[in-house]
């Protein structure tokens, strides 16, 4: 399929498919005439990007997780995996800004907010 279609069928813009497969996301072969030609299961893998970055997942994050879960014996128990790992991170990340925003509550008010 020609990425006017890949990019209509999967909701996003060509210049999107673009950079997708430029940072290796995507890949898309090379007709005889210059037009790029992506299988149909990438219409499926841009669903999975786009709601994985929904998710909080960074592009990067994202072209790591895809071969892990393509060379996975269970698809549904690797993809479990990355999301707890995720839930993780992000209770990590929680735990941070409750300890700053304590911080800097503890400061206001104060003569100089600033010192130790």
């Amino acid at each position: 399929m020609r990425i006017g279609e890949l990019a209509a069928q999967a909701g996003v813009s060509r210049d999107t498919v673009r950079f997708y497969e430029r940072i290796g996301l995507l890949e898309g072969r090379r007709q005889a005439n210059g037009y790029r030609d992506f299988p149909p299961e990438t219409v499926t893998w841009l669903h999975y990007v786009r709601t994985a970055q929904t998710l909080g997942f960074t592009l990067a994050e994202i072209a790591q997780h895809g071969a892990q879960l393509r060379d996975a014996p269970d698809g549904a128990e690797a993809l479990s995996a990355l999301l707890r790992d995720k839930i993780r991170i992000i209770d990590e990340r929680m735990a941070e800004l409750a300890s700053l925003r304590a911080d800097l509550d503890a400061r206001v008010g104060t003569g100089c907010p600033l010192r130790g």
